[in-house]
């Protein structure tokens, strides 16, 4: 797996990336969704590169032999908690945390693995209490 920097847009994209494949179908309601969020502008990225990132993660999947599962998240517990630990601004977090909300949810159904990813990202970024406030 890729190493990007911390709290770079690449890092912020891979996470959006596993989000729109844990639920095993990449579906165009997701590629849509992220076009018509501005996911790549949002992140300080150019469309191109947004997808390049997508393209690369991936790739990483298929080189490491997690992209093999069935409605469940595509990657591991320790390979999840090291992608969510490129990501420690508050800011960046709540702002990634959001917009993979809006993409689980836009087929109207969040799967296992689309659940898995966001349980992650509220535990291991400790959104918690965000998250309670959120949704009064």
């Amino acid at each position: 797996m890729r190493k990007y920097a911390q709290n770079s847009p690449e890092a912020a994209a891979r996470i959006i990336a596993l989000t729109v494949m844990a639920d095993g179908d990449v579906g165009q309601a997701e590629m849509a969704m992220l076009d018509d969020l501005g996911v790549h502008q949002q992140l300080g990225l150019d469309r191109e590169a947004l997808h390049a990132v997508v393209d690369t993660f991936c790739e990483d999947l298929l080189s490491s032999k997690q992209l093999a599962w069935a409605d469940a998240c595509p990657v591991d517990e320790y390979t999840l908690a090291e992608l969510m630990h490129e990501i420690d601004d508050p800011a960046l977090q709540r702002q990634v945390l959001g917009l993979c909300c809006k993409l689980a949810e836009v087929d109207g159904h969040v799967a296992e693995g689309e659940s898995i990813v966001l349980v992650a990202a509220v535990a291991h970024w400790s959104l918690h209490y965000h998250m309670l406030r959120a949704h009064p």
